[in-house]
């Protein structure tokens, strides 16, 4: 019976297990980074349904001031104050409300329906409630690109996949030392009617290879993401810039709407209103001014939406797209040179 026991030189194995740690790090940021991917499309998905729903109740009161508008015109064609292409064009302007209602109504229950489809429960119809507006000062850009370039999860992971590769290349370094077997036995000689027993120890000699290929590759793997960081920054200050841009864009407009536009509308209608009950102006002149205010608000509530967007990406790392399948600890490219992974 002979029995052998390889003693591992060099520190290979604790380097084998400081290289596997690192890439168990690299999973746990790329886990990180899922997890800000599917909370981000949850509260994208929450400001679209709300718009949605708000815009749906806007429709309604625009299909009001349509039906309103289509009554006063048929009034005032029997009074022979209108001719019938003008109440012809009333009743088309009445039929394109009714249509932009129900083309809202079915694009809020799209968004309720992809909101239930990210949070993952089943739920056939709901309302959403919450406030468009954002509350508090806005980031400022070198704000939102500072806590991005500085934790991102996507970034550690890069950066973390940087510090296994460098284990790596000290691993496949060390490859080439050879471990020491050592071997003993015993047994019975049963002609010469004795036991016996032997013991020896050995090595391997590696004269020619010295693992030469394996250590340029992981040279070359660890030269590969130091630029795949320098990449994903760039990338990021690339995205940044655009959606920071709509960010800013759509709320300036929506702050001016919501300071200026919309009151100043809402007064034009009031008084128009009043001038109206004082037999100054003529109905139709009110019902303008009216439909004007409603489209402000509209146009208010859909800059919103893309402030309340472009604000979850800003602050959330520009990480979206929750439901596809999260990415792998080791990028393309790089791969273990031998079956067996060490």
């Amino acid at each position: 019976m002979t029995v052998s026991q390889r003693f591992v030189t060099a520190g290979k194995l604790k380097l084998s297990r400081e290289k596997y740690m690192r890439r168990a790090h690299i999973s746990e940021h790329l886990a990180m980074a899922q997890q800000f991917r599917v909370c981000n499309d949850v509260r994208i998905h929450f400001f679209r349904a709300l718009a949605a729903r708000e815009i749906v109740e806007l429709r309604k009161e625009l299909l009001k001031t349509s039906e309103d508008g289509a009554v006063t015109a048929r009034e005032l064609y029997n009074q022979g104050q209108a001719t019938r292409p003008q109440v012809r064009k009333s009743s088309i302007a009445l039929q394109r409300a009714r249509l932009d209602v129900l083309s809202a109504e079915n694009h809020y229950r799209e968004s309720f329906r992809r909101l239930v489809a990210i949070v993952g429960v089943d739920l056939t119809d709901g309302v959403v409630s919450g406030e468009l507006m954002p509350q508090g000062e806005p980031l400022s850009y070198q704000e939102a690109m500072s806590l991005v370039l500085t934790e991102s999860p996507e970034l550690a992971a890069a950066r973390a996949k940087l510090a296994a590769d460098r284990v790596t290349i000290r691993r496949e370094q060390v490859e080439w030392v050879p471990d020491i077997v050592a071997e003993g036995g015993a047994g019975y000689n049963f002609e010469a009617k004795e036991t016996t027993a032997t013991a020896g120890v050995s090595i391997e000699l590696p004269v020619f290879d010295r693992n030469q290929g394996t250590i340029r590759q992981a040279q070359l793997d660890y030269r590969r993401q130091q630029e795949e960081i320098r990449r994903t920054e760039l990338m990021l200050q690339q995205q940044m810039a655009n959606v920071y841009q709509q960010y800013l864009t759509a709320l300036q407009i929506a702050t001016e709407y919501d300071r200026v536009i919309i009151p100043e509308a809402e007064l034009a209608y009031q008084e128009l209103l009043e001038s109206y009950k004082a037999n100054r102006v003529d109905w139709p002149t009110v019902l303008d001014a009216q439909m004007d205010y409603f489209e402000s608000r509209l146009t208010r509530v859909q800059h919103l939406e893309q402030v309340r967007t472009n604000e979850v990406l800003v602050g959330g790392y520009l990480l979206h797209g929750g439901l596809m399948t999260a990415p792998g600890p080791t990028p393309p490219g790089h791969i273990d040179a031998v079956a067996k992974p060490r």
